[in-house]
């Protein structure tokens, strides 16, 4: 794990995105075994390079959280998700994984915005809806009429909660709240 975190510039922040971003295609594109490898490959990268002390939480409390936003939305009848093998039969791996990957900007390219709540709770409002809808296109999922709107609600929360939790000052190398 990176010892000596500094606060990442513009190219760090960009890295990140695009580190993300190849990810996001991996597993939406690749599914769950592609999907895996580079996820596993970009989350060791980034905790070992771009990571704050104790970020791997966060990445373990999305994958957490994932299983439990996403897999209950699944049981709800929100994905058709078809013959796809699905992790403790509720959701595909490659969905799943997009949790942890996001996990990876909080505290990186996405840092600057919690502190300005109303804007990520619109990003999270039309950004987590709109990943949903063209991560369901290009992988042959069929979304509930009603789940984009519920999406939006749940991540206008979600980034409103990260804008509670991390929208103060940004810690430097000692402090230990992330």
């Amino acid at each position: 794990m990176n010892t000596a975190w500094r606060k990442p510039g513009a190219f760090q922040a960009l890295l990140n995105v695009a580190a993300f971003q190849v990810g996001w295609f991996a597993c939406v594109l690749g599914g769950s075994l592609i999907g895996a490898v580079v996820a596993a490959v970009i989350l060791t990268l980034h905790l070992r390079w771009l990571a704050r002390p104790h970020e791997w939480r966060w990445i373990a409390g999305f994958a957490a959280l994932g299983l439990i936003v996403d897999g209950s939305l699944a049981l709800a009848g929100g994905f058709d998700f078809g013959a796809q093998p699905l992790v403790l039969g509720v959701l595909p791996l490659w969905l799943w994984l997009l949790w942890p990957l996001f996990a990876t900007l909080l505290h990186h390219s996405l840092d600057w915005l919690w502190r300005r709540p109303w804007l990520a709770m619109l990003g999270g409002a039309t950004s987590g809806p709109s990943s949903y809808f063209a991560g369901a296109h290009l992988a042959d999922v069929t979304l509930a009429p009603w789940l984009l709107p519920v999406q939006a609600i749940v991540w206008a929360l979600l980034c409103l909660a990260l804008c509670r939790c991390l929208g103060g000052e940004t810690p430097g190398p000692t402090d230990t709240r992330h």
